[in-house]
């Protein structure tokens, strides 16, 4: 018997990585990715070696985006681990030319192809779906590890169709709940940078997150994580009560399982979870 785990090593502004992968009944790792880079190698292995895993425990890296948070480590991680780095083809060219990715992401890039792409073969697979975010390009992404279906989507400027569409399919999905209203509009951000994060391009908010919830969850849905929460526009116990708030209506008249909801921390590793 299998078992699907999940852990973020940081999400949010300081930086954003997660691992994702399939566990055998004795508890080794027999499959995993990694999901952005906002995480050097050297905190990663530290951090791996905690949960008993190691580099070899996952086979590349899919990057959502080129913000800094989000491949902060990429050149790193190319430099170093020397695994591929999966992208949409429109992804790789503008990482290609970054800065901070420099001479070391040519060996790693791995353009993904439209529909879904085999990243371990016979275990896990990918499929890309594009979201609004001021990024150069940005993505969510569907994965499939054996049968369990899994779909994490950060700075997302606001929810489209594709998006939801996979969420409606999906036991466990990571989803961007980052900002209060009130707090965004009445805390130290200058109003151009206010009208930036809420305007459709930036991220989404707290009552975003939970529409989208109410518009996605389904019986089967088992897990949801909340991730990339602003330091200074949002709080882990809003983000909760907003998200819980939906999914307790939702689920009032039903005998199903409200699915666990859980805002993922901002500057330390979370659990290793058992989804």
């Amino acid at each position: 018997m299998t078992s699907i785990k999940f852990k973020s090593f940081t999400s949010g502004s300081c930086g954003n990585c997660y691992f994702l992968g399939i566990f055998n009944e004795i508890g080794a790792c027999e499959a995993g990715v990694l999901i952005d880079a906002g995480f050097s190698p050297r905190r990663l292995k530290k951090e791996l070696a905690a949960e008993g895993l190691c580099f070899d425990d996952f086979a590349g890296l899919l990057v959502t985006h080129d913000h800094n948070d989000h491949i902060r480590s990429l050149g790193s991680y190319c430099k170093h681990v020397r695994k591929p780095v999966w992208t949409p083809p429109e992804l790789a060219k503008a990482l290609t030319h970054h800065f901070i990715t420099g001479e070391y992401y040519g060996p790693c890039r791995a353009p993904l192809a439209p529909g879904w792409n085999e990243l371990v073969p016979g275990r896990i697979r990918a499929q890309y779906f594009e979201v609004p975010h001021d990024a150069s390009f940005t993505y969510g992404y569907a994965l499939t590890l054996d049968d369990y279906k899994f779909v994490i989507m950060t700075d997302i400027g606001r929810m489209v169709p594709q998006a939801l569409a996979f969420a409606r399919q999906a036991d466990t999905v990571v989803i961007e709940s980052n900002y209060d209203l009130e707090m965004l509009r009445h805390g130290p951000y200058p109003k151009v940078l206010q009208d930036r994060i809420c305007g459709g391009h930036g991220h989404l908010s707290n009552a975003e997150c939970a529409e989208a919830l109410r518009d996605f969850a389904h019986p089967g849905l088992r897990n949801i994580f909340l991730c990339h929460l602003s330091e200074h526009n949002n709080t882990p116990e809003l983000a909760f009560q907003t998200s819980s708030n939906i999914l307790q209506s939702l689920y009032a008249d039903t005998e199903g399982r409200i699915p666990r909801l859980c805002p993922l921390p901002r500057m330390t590793p979370s659990p290793l979870f058992t989804l």
